[in-house]
């Protein structure tokens, strides 16, 4: 698939410039799994708590002050929701955001305190992209996509870039990653092109992985599971970031909510991250060994938004 010409390594440094300021440049921490030396790259720790906020702010940054006066909308169930209103109000923009009615109440209310209105959708239902859609030719609004965006996947592809220099330059070999839409992992793929780069997705839910495989995209099965891994449940993912990830020859695999959790509670008793599910199954990945643990791999904690009952009781391990 013939990529588009804006994703380079190029595009994600300028938007490594054009960002700098406006997100936290957060930790790689070092850990051994396995008897590996392995790094864990925090974007739980980011503000909004997940990546999210780098490509949001490249994306309206890069807006006409016409534009900013019209105002944005995204669709997210609450981590790109969250980006988007906080870089919206940075900039004193309107933000109406498209969620469905069972994201999770601590996604909402965060976005809700960033100023965002917020329409709820059925996502087994409706459209979460003709809502937005619509919204957006009422208001005359930009619509601010989740993944599916040449300044979306540069300005997560950022977080690249750090690794880079945190990791002293070319001694990353392996990236393991969520993925819902892709976003992150095609702007990492692209920002450490050296490096293997393997996603992970929830079972049931691994629609990039299979269309990998098939060579063509492929949607999630209209009866997929449901999973904890709320931020990862994308029904298809873009041209842009396949065509990104083939490109790369990234493989995939899978995990299943026990597996997340198991993770979740690694990262908190081992390093005192809080993570979400989908924030977790990188690491679930490697901690179960559908990924081999090797020198030189980084893991992406994704993000780090869960309720905190929910948090306690995988803690407890109930």
């Amino acid at each position: 698939m013939r990529s588009h010409p804006e994703l380079n390594r190029d595009s994600i440094l300028a938007a490594s410039k054009r960002i700098a300021g406006c997100v936290k440049r957060t930790p790689l921490l070092e850990c051994h799994i396995d008897g590996a030396r392995i790094w864990l790259k925090c974007e739980s720790l980011q503000t909004g708590g997940a990546f999210k906020l780098r490509g949001a702010t490249n994306r309206l940054l890069q807006l006409s002050e016409e534009d900013r006066a019209r105002g944005v909308v995204a669709f997210s169930s609450g981590n790109h929701a969250q980006g988007v209103a906080i870089a919206a109000k940075r900039l004193d923009m309107r933000a109406t955001i498209v969620m469905p009615a069972d994201a999770p109440a601590l996604k909402v209310e965060g976005t809700r305190a960033q100023g965002a209105d917020i329409v709820f959708y059925d996502r087994r239902s409706e459209s979460r992209e003709e809502i937005a859609a619509r919204i957006a030719a009422e208001q005359g609004s930009t619509v601010v996509p989740s993944f599916d965006d040449v300044d979306i996947i540069t300005g997560q592809g950022t977080a690249g870039v750090e690794i880079d220099e945190q990791s002293g330059g070319g001694a990353v070999t392996h990236i393991v990653v969520p993925c819902g839409g892709g976003g992150l992992a095609a702007g990492l793929a692209l920002a450490l092109p050296d490096a293997a780069i393997t996603i992970v997705e929830p079972e049931g839910w691994d629609d990039m992985g299979r269309s990998l495989a098939l060579g063509q995209i492929v949607p999630v099965e209209p009866d997929a599971p449901s999973t904890l891994c709320d931020a990862l449940q994308t029904p298809r993912v873009s041209p842009l970031t396949f065509g990104v990830l083939q490109s790369a020859g990234a493989t995939a695999v899978s995990v299943n909510d026990s597996e997340a959790k198991r993770a979740i509670g690694w990262a908190w008793r081992e390093h005192g991250l809080t993570l979400e599910a989908g924030g977790a199954v990188a690491l679930a990945a490697v901690l179960t060994g559908k990924v081999r643990a090797a020198d030189g791999m980084v893991i992406l904690l994704s993000g780090g938004n869960i309720d905190p009952a929910l948090h306690a009781k995988i803690i407890a391990g109930v």
